[in-house]
């Protein structure tokens, strides 16, 4: 006899509620609303890290700091974008000083997870994720004043930070909730592969 796991609610139907679930984030809270995208990305990754309530230890803290790590160096980047370097272009306005402001930064920041316990192994891909919800919530110029915020240009990093960590919190619950409407329970089965019987 073997004991394995078989979920009450199929994968099919826990995702559908799921997502109905997250859809007031990103609908009901004007401008407070959450970016489900980079929710959804985040709930993706609960399950490449084990789909287990532990992962949450290392995935949560390690993307927020990803996500600290990315306006960290949008915040330089917009400092370099104040010198002499911010009028100097290739193609488009200010390209050359995101560049190098980036090529500065990144330097860093990346050589900086060496001494940060969560971002290794495990760990690197939602440190990764979090930079890059980070760079995206910047990027995509719709979270400048997020909440009503409106602050100096050289804080408006720290602005669009705060959706793409909220989203990363969010996404980290969605892919705990969907596991746990699953309501997995525990099997027998016979070795000979007989139908399993329900403890």
């Amino acid at each position: 006899m073997e004991t394995e796991t078989k979920n009450t609610v199929p994968m099919w139907l826990a995702v559908a509620i799921t997502v109905v679930i997250s859809l007031p984030f990103g609908l009901w809270l004007k401008e407070w609303s959450v970016p489900l995208w980079a929710a959804f990305i985040v709930w993706a990754e609960y399950f490449v890290l084990g789909g287990k309530p532990a992962g949450l230890k290392i995935m949560v803290p390690s993307y927020i700091l990803g996500v600290i790590g990315a306006v960290l160096v949008l915040i330089v980047m917009v400092a370099f974008g104040k010198t002499s370097l911010g009028d100097i272009q290739l193609v488009t306005a200010g390209d050359v000083s995101i560049a190098l402001a980036f090529l500065v930064a990144f330097c860093v920041l990346i050589y900086a997870m060496k001494f940060m316990p969560v971002t290794g192994g495990a760990g690197t891909l939602p440190f990764f994720n979090g930079i890059s919800m980070g760079l995206a919530t910047f990027f995509v110029g719709i979270y400048f004043t997020y909440g009503g915020l409106k602050v100096d240009d050289l804080l408006v990093p720290i602005v669009t930070g705060i959706p793409a960590i909220l989203a990363g919190l969010l996404g980290a619950f969605l892919g705990w909730f969907n596991v746990t409407i699953l309501l997995p329970r525990p099997v027998t089965k016979t070795v000979s592969g007989h139908q399993p019987a329900h403890i």
